[in-house]
């Protein structure tokens, strides 16, 4: 979901391609980054505003049972005995006859943009039906016009359980051109072998025993809607002057010391060996380091957390959108959710998948990093949109305070 350029397999990341572990999507994008400490950032290139009503192509589905998906490495179920086999996704094609071409070829949201840009900015396909963006790619995409209206009466599923604090979200407020297909929380992480629990962001960012032992991420939307939480403020609803005050927090924990650099997923490493005692991570993260040491914990700050989506979309003159619609709606059948759920354990956006997960796994049906509280998310923001200018601004500020 994050910002990163593919690499070269380091021996981990290919030990699990070649099914040797279980694991998450995000645990081989943490060996990729290993492999060579590069990260991918920045806010892309500018894009030509389309209309997608002029950009709509003839919707083949009836003729043509197929569809096209682009999503990101290890984001679907896998038989483990079989790996070319993908259980819920066979299903769906066995149940209605798509035939479903599945490529894993989203490494990078800026990378993809990059990919695709040139066509969508004139209106061409990328022959794609689906792709899955992180929310403010997905958000840019509505923006820029090119990704295609869905059709509610398409998608009974989701209207009935999708997860209420994933409706409603500031960049899509009818979920007229994004469905969540998994989510997370950005919250504090820590390593209980080295340091005591850290509850707030101010302790984070404060507290003398963790100076130089804190990392946070590169990811602007994550860090500083946090920081943001904890001034007081709203991050799906605030001020350049409130976004500068929060960038004053960050830029005063850098001058200190107290920050010891900034990261992508390879933060993971270091908070599991204890070479840091703290940082800002993601929640699918951490619960991948809590199966094999119950003392690395991800805690939601006091103030609140950051939620995260990565998202279903029809971009422009797809030729299949009936095809890609029935696959969505397909996924938000709670008990297809909990399947794909117990494989991927990130945050399940399909209220009613916890019940069934009970029937799969008990265990991580409790698990409060794939199925949080309604209190947890109660506590939990989107980012605010943010327009062509606020995007180009504010990330340049950000990057300066991180040195990027």
């Amino acid at each position: 979901m994050r910002t990163r350029a593919p690499t070269p397999l380091s021996p981990e990341a290919a030990a699990v391609l070649s099914g040797q572990n279980r694991t998450s999507r995000r645990t081989v994008l943490r060996g990729l980054v290993a492999a060579t400490g590069l990260l991918a950032t920045g806010c892309g290139m500018p894009g030509t505003r389309q209309d997608p009503a002029a950009c709509r192509a003839t919707d083949e589905s009836g003729s043509d049972k197929s569809l096209v998906v682009s999503n990101w490495p290890l984001y679907i179920d896998v038989d483990e005995d079989d790996e070319s086999k993908r259980p819920t996704l066979d299903a769906f094609m066995s149940q209605t006859g798509i035939q479903v071409t599945y490529q894993e070829d989203v490494n990078d949201n800026n990378e993809f943009f990059g990919k695709v840009r040139n066509q969508l900015s004139t209106c061409q396909a990328i022959d794609r039906d689906i792709v899955v963006l992180t929310d403010w790619m997905a958000a840019r995409m509505i923006r820029l016009g090119w990704v295609q209206p869905l059709r509610k009466d398409k998608l009974p599923n989701v209207d009935a359980n999708l997860l209420p604090q994933l409706r409603g979200r500031p960049w899509d407020r009818k979920t007229e051109y994004a469905v969540p297909w998994q989510s997370g929380l950005a919250g504090i992480a820590f390593n209980g072998n080295v340091t005591s629990e850290v509850r707030t962001v101010e302790e984070l960012l404060t507290r003398p025993d963790l100076r130089g032992k804190v990392t946070c991420l590169s990811e602007m939307r994550d860090t500083m809607g946090l920081i943001l939480r904890s001034n007081g403020h709203d991050p799906s609803d605030f001020t350049e002057e409130q976004f500068d005050g929060a960038l004053n927090t960050l830029q005063a924990a850098v001058d200190s010391g107290q920050i010891r650099r900034f990261t992508g997923n390879d933060y993971a490493q270091d908070l599991a060996k204890g070479d840091i005692a703290a940082c800002v991570g993601w929640s699918g993260d951490v619960i991948q380091l809590n199966f094999e040491d119950e003392k690395v914990q991800f805690v939601v700050p006091e103030s609140g957390a950051m939620l995260w989506s990565d998202n279903m979309q029809v971009p422009n003159e797809a030729t299949h959108q009936t095809n890609a619609e029935m696959l969505m709606n397909y996924y938000y059948e709670p008990a297809v959710a909990a399947e794909l759920a117990a494989y991927v354990n990130y945050i399940c956006p399909v209220v009613g998948a916890q019940d069934e997960m009970a029937n799969i796994d008990p265990e991580l049906a409790e698990n409060e990093l794939i199925f949080p509280s309604e209190s947890t998310l109660a506590n939990t923001k989107v980012f605010m949109a943010l327009n062509e200018a606020q995007e180009r601004i504010y990330e340049q500020r950000f990057q300066q305070v991180i040195g990027a």
